[in-house]
């Protein structure tokens, strides 16, 4: 069916180009003087005939094409689309109004070819404006709808409620797990935003070849399962995507800049660029180490050493909730149960660590 419309379009442009052109290029060359070859319906026919040859030629080129444009059109999201085809129709609304005063000058070039090549300038300027700046206009239309329930609350209940800002996780965060734990003891207040693109990392994550990026892919994708069925949160998925950005956390802050969001993560160098530029984060790193058990130094402990330290005679040992406490002189008790008394505490984003003497050489001391 695709073939024959092809083929129909050719026919028709044929037809008009050479009712249009055809005997003025016959007059020129003077190939004959018969009038019947010099009129616009032959020239109308004998074009048509051309292009109809033309078209069996390229219709398998074009049939393919214009099946990529429809798998591509698919893929696109309906935000996108409607903002793109919004962008052209004022294209060629402008266009036509352009069009108007040119196809009053006589000359038959600038008549007829200018404002064709002028449509098809404006239509393209109109959908790639419209497509590429989405985001902003989504981003003042929901300004302009947040501003007047504002006002009608503020009307209602005489004074101005703040909403919380929505949460938008990372890939890291979701991969961690702990936030589902999280929502659902409702610590974290507003709409939960899991955007597209985390969405597609996460599945290149899961399709990995690698077995332990695998795993990580698929729990992944089972914590945002459980957020969204079984956890009483509101979860958005955010359809849209910024491609003149191609890393993620680029990304990530982009939308947190669009949407006045919080960016939720637990990659440390995110948490840093974030602050950076001024973006609000959540770091569950930090609240995690914020609710663990206060440990001061002078106090004393009860740890079994696991393992070797990175310096000499040192000694590894784990509380309950995966604090690493580093044992000096511990080497020669790795293996067994121990009190050690608190030295120092080191504390960062990226964890806590704790060091420690074993307390029998202190006593010795």
């Amino acid at each position: 069916m695709l073939k024959k419309i092809v083929h129909l379009f050719f026919i028709i442009t044929g037809g008009t180009v050479g009712y249009l052109y055809i005997p003025d290029l016959i007059s020129f060359f003077n190939f004959t003087e018969a009038k019947w070859v010099l009129s616009p319906y032959f020239g109308s026919i004998l074009g048509a005939i051309i292009f109809f040859l033309i078209s069996y030629w390229l219709v398998d080129y074009i049939v393919g094409f214009l099946k990529w444009i429809e798998e591509a059109l698919i893929k696109v999201p309906v935000g996108d689309l409607f903002f793109g085809s919004l962008g052209l129709i004022i294209g060629l609304v402008i266009a036509y109004l352009i069009n108007i005063t040119i196809q009053d000058i006589n000359i038959k070039f600038v008549s007829q070819v200018i404002p064709l090549f002028i449509t098809i300038l404006l239509g393209y300027f109109g959908f790639q404006v419209g497509f590429r700046r989405r985001e902003e206009f989504v981003n003042l239309l929901n300004k302009k709808d947040r501003d007047k329930k504002r006002a009608h609350t503020a009307e209602a209940d005489g004074v101005e409620q703040g909403q919380p800002k929505a949460k938008i996780l990372d890939t890291s965060v979701i991969i961690d797990g702990r936030i589902a734990d999280i929502c659902q003891t409702s610590f974290l207040e507003g709409t939960i935003v899991i955007p597209q693109f985390v969405l597609g990392e996460l599945q290149h994550i899961a399709d990995s070849s690698d077995a332990l990026k695998r795993n990580r892919g698929r729990r992944g994708l089972d914590v945002l399962n459980r957020i969204q069925k079984e956890l009483p949160v509101h979860v958005e998925i955010y359809e849209g995507d910024f491609e003149d950005i191609p890393e993620v956390d680029s990304k990530l802050i982009k939308l947190a800049k669009v949407i006045h969001g919080v960016v939720v993560t637990n990659d440390f160098n995110l948490n840093k660029v974030c602050d950076l530029q001024g973006v609000p984060v959540l770091n569950i790193n930090d609240l995690a180490n914020a609710v663990k058990p206060v440990v001061l130094p002078g106090e004393e402990l009860m740890v079994q050493v696991i393992k070797d330290g990175k310096e000499q005679n040192q000694g590894i040992a784990y509380l309950d909730d995966g604090t690493m406490i580093v044992v000096e002189e511990g080497r020669n008790y790795i293996g067994k149960t121990i009190e050690v008394l608190i030295t120092s505490v080191l504390q960062t984003s990226a964890g806590r660590m704790i060091f420690a003497k074993p307390k029998l050489l202190e006593k010795a001391l």
